[in-house]
């Protein structure tokens, strides 16, 4: 007789009929076991992706937002006022370049 691995499905098998019917029967509950384990694990991640796109798009649209309010911000703010919250920037970090808001008389921006 060859070698067989120990982990061969053949070992567990008999050579009559009744016993190979069962080693089947044993099979198919295996197999039908693992596909349901896969079905539910398939149908929490497609739920966990879905909660992560809506997350995803809703932070997309947050960074627009405070993206826009930035831009208006800036262009709301005196040159003194950027120059100040520029100076509080840490060193490593470059100090965006401020649009120039057009100076009103009596020095006001606005």
């Amino acid at each position: 007789m060859a070698f067989q691995p120990p982990y061969s499905p053949s070992l567990f098998r008999k050579r009559d009929n009744a016993s190979g019917a069962s080693v089947v029967a044993i099979d198919n509950k295996i197999e039908q076991a693992m596909d349901l384990v896969k079905n539910h694990l398939m149908y929490a991640v497609r739920e966990e992706v879905e909660i992560l796109k809506e997350q995803i798009r809703e932070l997309v649209e947050k960074n627009s937002q405070l993206e826009r309010e930035n831009t208006l911000l800036k262009t709301l703010a005196s040159p003194e006022q950027l120059e100040k919250f520029q100076s509080r920037l840490s060193p490593e970090e470059p100090a965006p370049e401020a649009p120039q808001a057009p100076e009103a008389p009596g020095g006001s921006a606005v």
